[in-house]
This record gives C-alpha cells, sequence and structure tokens, in this order.
C-alpha cells in the first residue's frame, strides 16, 4: 500500500494505490483505499485492509451520530482524534495506519497522521510500506503554498514511483480532491499513470 494527503489553501489532495496483497499473491487489484468518514472528510488506509476497513467504518458511524447530535458538521481535528482513539484502544487486537483528511469552516483543509495513539497536523503525510520508497521524493519536491493542480500533481507523482518500487503497491490511483465546493473523486489508471521518467 501508499497512501498520501496534501493540504493546499482551500482544501485537501488524498491518493491511494489499489492493490491488495496476501504475502506474495494480489487478492484485490482495485480496492479504493479512500474512506469517506464524513461529507468533506476521508481517511487513508493502510496495513491489514479488514482492520483499516473497520475502524473506518466505525469512524464513519460515529461521525453521523455526532453530526446530527452537534447539528452541524464535525471537524476534521474530531474525525481524526476518534480514529486515533479507535486506534489506541485496539492496538492489540488490529493492524492498521490511516490518514485523516478533509475540510471543515473552523481549520479549513487538514492532514492528520494518526500513528500510535498520537495525532500530529501535518502539511502533508504518506504511509504503508510504499511510502519508505518516496521519502527523498516527497521532501524534495514538496512546496509549502502549492496550488490545487499542483497537490493533485505531486501525490500522483508520489504514489506512481512508490507503485514502481513496491510490489505490495499497484493498480490504478484513486485520488480525492476536498473543498468547500465539495468532494471530486479521480481514477488514473494504465498509460495514464506517470512513469518514472516521465517526472
Amino acid at each position: 500500500t501508499t497512501i498520501i494527503a496534501v493540504e493546499f489553501e482551500g482544501g485537501v489532495v488524498l491518493g491511494s494505490d489499489s492493490r491488495v496483497s496476501a504475502g506474495d499473491s494480489v487478492v484485490n487489484r482495485v480496492f479504493n483505499k479512500l474512506a469517506p468518514i464524513h461529507n468533506r472528510i476521508y481517511c487513508a488506509l493502510s496495513g491489514s485492509a479488514a482492520d483499516a476497513q473497520a475502524v473506518a467504518d466505525m469512524a464513519h458511524y460515529y461521525m453521523e451520530v455526532h453530526s446530527i447530535e452537534m447539528e452541524a458538521p464535525p471537524l476534521v481535528m474530531a474525525a481524526a482524534n476518534l480514529v486515533k482513539g479507535i486506534s489506541y484502544k485496539y492496538k492489540e487486537e488490529i493492524l492498521a495506519h490511516l490518514i485523516v483528511a478533509g475540510w471543515d469552516r473552523k481549520n479549513r483543509g487538514q492532514v492528520y497522521g494518526t500513528l500510535g495513539g498520537m495525532i500530529t497536523r501535518q502539511p502533508f503525510a504518506i504511509g504503508g510500506s510504499g511510502s519508505t520508497y518516496i521519502y527523498g521524493f516527497v521532501d524534495s519536491a514538496f512546496k509549502p503554498g502549492m496550488s490545487r493542480e499542483k497537490c493533485e500533481r505531486f501525490a500522483v507523482q508520489a504514489l506512481s514511483l512508490a507503485m514502481q518500487r513496491d510490489g505490495s503497491s499497484g493498480g490504478v490511483i484513486y485520488l480525492v480532491t476536498v473543498t468547500e465546493d465539495g468532494t471530486k473523486e479521480t481514477i488514473i489508471s494504465g498509460d495514464d499513470i506517470p512513469r518514472f521518467y516521465d517526472l
């Protein structure tokens, strides 16, 4: 797996590959690892697919209830705290790392890493087995204040590079852009996925 989320002025971009593997076998080629928690809040899933899905499903349920009780859309920070709490509570039973990202009226676009019972807001975050191959790339390519289009390109380039290097990452690229206006989902497949020498 390779997952990424990036903040830009006015929103966030989340991206993932689509390969689910069990040992040396690919068991799903087109699994969408970007799960909605609420209308403008998503989480990117890595680790055990079943465990990560279970955490995302729980977070989705609780965020729906929370928004009904508050009579308002939830904050991204609230969703990140919830995911952190679930992940920490079941840390002995589950193997999952989720990045929570989205948009709310209070703090606009936000990205949170939720590893090990701690949350940290970051301008961008990466995760999954493929992330180990692209730390140098993202550190050199990321620039504060990038536009929406540059953030989308940055995410696609990082994912395509990881998918070429990591045997547990592959398939298609799922991309979700979240802004005040809503969400836009994109699938990049086949020859539309850039090759490293095209970057």
